[in-house]
């Protein structure tokens, strides 16, 4: 079964080359261009991880985390940050209102697919057994 990645990001040239990469890696990957729509698709289509930007329209990165972490339905949502505010201050911001990781743009390909797939171990390592 192929692991559902969401991406929520404004810009039309990251979107594109996230999904390419992801893709051909072998996920499903859907795409969200603003926070409220990022946040509808969170609870919409459950995925197994969010790759999601901090500077969008209508809702920023920071509100989604807030809301994903603050829903107990959905709390358990993975979430990378990946974002232009790199500063020490921003990412220890993200992490602090519970993003799984954040990672700043420009973005090495190689480390973006190793967060991802720990991250969805992380996640599988978690899940019930059903036993």
């Amino acid at each position: 079964m192929s692991h559902h990645v969401l991406i929520v990001d404004d810009e039309p040239n990251i979107v594109i080359s996230l999904e390419f990469l992801l893709k051909r890696e072998g996920f499903t990957v859907t795409v969200a261009r603003d926070g409220e729509e990022g946040l509808a698709a969170i609870r919409a289509a459950r995925p197994d991880l969010v790759i999601l930007d901090v500077m969008m329209p209508k809702l920023d990165g920071y509100a989604v985390l807030q809301a994903v972490r603050g829903d107990p339905q959905l709390a358990a949502t993975r979430i990378l940050m990946l974002t232009a505010k790199g500063r020490e201050a921003e990412q220890k911001k993200g992490l602090l209102l519970g993003a799984d990781a954040y990672m700043p743009k420009p973005f090495s390909t190689h480390d973006l697919i190793a967060n991802v797939r720990r991250l969805l171990i992380a996640d599988a390592a978690t899940a019930p057994t059903g036993n």
